[in-house]
């Protein structure tokens, strides 16, 4: 809706303390930065399963959403914009015997914020490998993507699932002396071969602290999804401060 001069635009992120309100904020600083004509505006959500039905109702404009569930269900969504590549994969702490996702197995594992795509990433991952969440694991869900660090490094869950580069509950584990746990080649393989819409993929060496080696994994892209009744005029203009943003967005 227009407010004055401005036509706002509300953006469906996920819970406090993980990637997509962190990204969104800043999706919403360059944009508005850049054009003075749109007024995004960040709402927290569960994140991805609740993001597309909310988009579906045009109850938001704009929603944050994992590759997995756009895969499975956001037929009637548009990309306005490519995210980032997100490989999925474990952190443990330091001094953790953990040393492959087997290790995991029996223990408790927090797996993300309930309605998160991470979650649903997890799911497709572990079940490419025959395994699954609530029956090799102790799964915990989180009503707060922030909360996942804390039980790590206190010794309530073995290991945190998540995903990407610069994600906030990776971030905070690895400066504490965390390390990350992710398939292993035959796994990938199995993986990839089950679910054909996940991708090989790396996170860089030194994209979090002490992490000297690359991590390769296996994960998707995530999407800046528009509701179905979007106006063109408005979704170009969106795309089009996105990209003039690039560099802004990027740093």
């Amino acid at each position: 809706m227009a407010t004055g001069t401005a036509t706002r635009i509300t953006l469906a992120t996920a819970t406090p303390g993980g990637g997509f309100p962190l990204y969104g904020g800043v999706v919403a600083e360059v944009i508005n930065a850049i054009d003075p004509t749109l007024e995004v505006e960040c709402r927290n959500t569960k994140g991805s399963t609740e993001n597309v039905p909310l988009l579906e109702a045009s109850q938001v404009d704009l929603g944050l959403v994992t590759g997995e569930v756009a895969f499975v269900g956001a037929t009637t969504l548009r990309i306005v914009a490519a995210m980032y590549a997100t490989a999925g994969m474990f952190v443990v702490r330091g001094d953790s015997a953990v040393q492959a996702i087997s290790d995991l197995e029996g223990q408790p594992v927090a797996f993300g914020a309930r309605g998160s795509g991470l979650v649903i990433l997890a799911r497709y991952v572990l079940d490419g490998m025959g395994l699954d969440m609530e029956r090799d694991f102790t799964a915990i869900y989180l009503d707060r993507a922030g909360d996942g660090p804390d039980m790590v490094l206190d010794g309530r869950a073995a290991a945190l699932w998540g995903g990407g580069v610069g994600w906030p509950g990776f971030a905070k584990v690895a400066a504490a002396g965390g390390r990350f746990i992710a398939p292993d080649a035959t796994a990938a393989r199995q993986i990839l071969a089950k679910h054909v819409f996940l991708k090989p993929l790396t996170v860089p060496a030194d994209a979090y602290p002490g992490q000297n080696e690359p991590v390769r994994s296996v994960g998707s892209w995530s999407f800046i999804l528009a509701r179905p009744d979007l106006p063109d005029e408005i979704g170009y203009r969106l795309a089009k401060a996105l990209h003039q943003g690039e560099a802004q967005l990027a740093a």
